[in-house]
C-alpha cells in the first residue's frame, strides 16, 4: 500500500515508501520495551496481589500474549506491506461485517502507544530532579497549564526523540540499541544475583487472591497489565520495514515473546524473594535502587541512569509505533488523508508531528497523566479482541489467500477462546476502578470519546474527502 505524495513525483520513482532497513533483531530490540515497562509497574502489582499472586498473574498475562503473538505471525506474513500492525489485521478481518472496526481498532491501538511518551517523559523529569537537581522545585502556573523543572525536562526529551525520529528509524535504532543494552544490565543483575546471593527466600511471599473477589481482582490486574505484556506485538508494526518481511517479522515476534515470558516470570520471583514483599509494597517505584546497590555496590546515580534508559526505550518505541499506525490509517482510509503522507526520506513526518503536539499538551496540561495511559488499555485490549477474532474470520472468508506462514487449524478455536476471555477482561477491568485505584469514570469516558472521535474522522474521510460509502 502506497502513500499519497505531497506533490507530483517523477513517474519513474513513485511516491516515497517506508525504508526496508530493519532485520529481526532490530524488531526484537524494540520489544525490549515490555521488560522495561515491567520494571516501571512490577512493584505496585506485588503490593496489591502479594508476590505469588503477582508472579502468577504476570505469568498468565505473558502466556496469553505469547499465544496471541503466535497468531499474529500468520497475519503479519499475510499483509507484509501494512504498517498498522494488529489494528490492520482487525480491520481486514471485520471489513465485510463492521467497517467501523477499522478506525476503532486503529485509534484504540494508537492512543496508548502514542501517549506513553508524555507519561514516561514526566517520570524522567521527576527522576532527574530527585537525583541531581532537588533544589529545582519551582513551578509556573499558566492557566490550565503548568511549567516546572520536571515538565521542562520531559518536554526536552520528547522534542529530542521527535528530532531523531524525523531523521529516520535507522537513526532512532541506534538509541534503541544503546538504551536496550543499558536495560539488559540491571535485568541481568536482578534475574541472576538474587538467587546466587544466599539471601533469597520464599518464606515471606504471599498469595492475596481468594474466592470470587480474588478472581475479579485478578481480571482487573490482567486489564492493567495488558499493554505491558501484550505490547510485544510492536514487532509486527514494522513489517514493511524488514528486509525479509516474512522471516524477519515472525522471528522478531517469537524472539520477543519468548524472552519476555522468561523475564516476566523470573523477575518478580527473584526480586520479591530477595528484597522482601513488604519492602517492595512500601516503596514500589524506587526499591530497585536499594536492591541494585545491595547486589553490586552500585551508586544510586548508576541505577537512575539505567531507569531513565529503560524509559527512553519505551518512548522511542511508542513514538515509532504510534506514528506508523497513524500513517497507515491515512493510507488505508480510516482517518483523514493528510496523515497518510511520507516525506522525501520515507518518514511519516505528519504523524510524528501529531504525536509531538499531543504529548507536549498532555504533559504540560495534565502533568502526571498515568491514568490516561492505563485508560488507553480499553481501546488496546479491544483491538486485540478484534485482531484475534479477525484471524479466525479471515480463515473462513479467505481460505485460499496466500499465507507464507500458516499455523495449524487448532489455532482457529484457540483464537475464539482468547478473544472471548480478553473481552471478559476488558469489561471487568474497565470498570474495576476501586480495586487498583488507577482511574475512575472520567478516564473511562475519555477512552470512549477517543473511540468516538476516530469514527467521526473516518466518516469525514469517507463522506467528505473520498465521497464514498463508508468502508474500512
Amino acid at each position: 500500500m502506497t502513500a499519497t505524495p505531497e506533490s507530483a513525483a517523477p513517474a519513474d520513482t513513485g511516491p516515497p515508501a517506508l525504508a526496508k532497513k530493519m532485520r529481526w533483531w532490530d524488531g526484537f530490540a524494540m520489544s525490549l520495551t515490555m521488560p522495561a515497562a515491567l520494571i516501571a509497574s512490577l512493584g505496585a502489582s506485588i503490593g496489591g496481589l502479594g508476590a505469588w499472586g503477582a508472579i502468577a498473574i504476570w505469568a498468565l498475562s505473558m502466556v496469553l500474549a505469547t499465544a496471541t503473538n503466535w497468531i499474529y505471525t500468520e497475519l503479519a506474513a499475510m499483509f507484509p506491506d501494512a504498517s498498522g500492525g494488529i489494528a490492520h489485521y482487525a480491520a481486514e478481518g471485520w471489513r465485510s461485517r463492521v467497517p467501523a472496526v477499522g478506525p476503532i481498532a486503529s485509534i484504540g491501538y494508537w492512543f496508548p502507544w502514542t501517549t506513553a511518551l508524555s507519561v514516561y517523559a514526566g517520570i524522567i523529569g521527576s527522576l532527574v530532579q530527585a537525583q541531581w537537581f532537588p533544589d529545582q522545585d519551582w513551578s509556573l502556573s499558566l492557566g490550565p497549564a503548568e511549567l516546572s523543572f520536571p515538565i521542562l525536562v520531559g518536554v526536552a526529551v520528547i522534542v529530542l526523540l521527535f528530532a531523531a525520529a524525523m531523521i529516520g528509524l535507522h537513526v532512532a535504532l541506534w538509541v534503541v540499541y544503546l538504551t536496550g543494552g543499558m536495560l539488559l544490565i540491571p535485568l541481568a543483575v536482578f534475574l541472576v544475583l538474587p538467587f546466587a546471593s544466599g539471601d533469597w527466600s520464599a518464606s515471606g511471599l504471599h498469595w492475596n487472591l481468594h474466592g470470587a473477589a480474588g478472581l475479579r481482582e485478578a481480571l482487573v490486574w490482567l486489564y492493567v497489565m495488558a499493554w505491558t505484556s501484550f505490547g510485544v506485538e510492536v514487532c509486527a508494526t514494522f513489517a514493511p520495514e524488514y528486509k525479509d518481511t516474512v522471516r524477519d517479522t515472525s522471528r522478531a515476534l517469537r524472539a520477543g515473546v519468548l524472552f519476555s515470558l522468561g523475564v516476566f516470570v523470573l523477575l518478580p520471583l527473584a526480586l520479591a524473594g530477595y528484597v522482601g514483599e513488604q519492602k517492595i509494597a512500601d516503596d514500589p517505584t524506587t526499591f530497585y535502587v536499594g536492591a541494585f546497590q545491595d547486589l553490586v555496590g552500585g551508586a544510586a546515580d548508576v541505577m537512575t541512569v539505567f531507569l531513565i534508559a529503560s524509559l527512553l526505550l519505551i518512548m522511542i518505541t511508542g513514538l515509532a509505533d504510534g506514528s506508523r499506525v497513524l500513517y497507515n490509517m491515512g493510507t488505508e482510509g480510516t482517518t483523514v488523508r493528510q496523515m497518510g503522507v511520507l516525506d522525501k526520506r520515507g518518514v511519516p513526518a505528519r504523524a510524528l508531528a501529531v504525536a509531538l503536539v499531543i504529548n507536549v499538551v498532555v504533559l504540560v496540561v495534565l502533568k502526571t497523566p498515568l491514568a490516561i495511559i492505563v485508560t488507553g488499555n480499553l481501546g488496546y485490549i479491544l483491538t486485540h479482541v478484534l485482531a484475534i477474532s479477525g484471524f479466525a474470520l479471515l480463515r473462513r472468508d479467505r481460505p485460499d489467500a496466500p499465507r507464507p506462514i500458516r499455523l495449524p487449524n487448532a489455532f482457529v478455536p484457540l483464537a475464539w477462546l482468547l478473544a472471548a476471555f480478553l473481552l471478559v477482561v476488558l469489561v471487568v477491568g474497565a470498570t474495576g476502578f476501586s480495586i487498583t485505584g488507577y482511574g475512575g469514570y472520567k478516564e473511562l469516558v475519555i477512552a470512549l470519546l477517543v473511540l468516538v472521535a476516530a469514527v467521526a474522522l473516518w466518516l469525514y474521510r469517507t463522506k467528505v474527502q473520498d465521497r464514498t460509502a463508508p468502508t474500512a
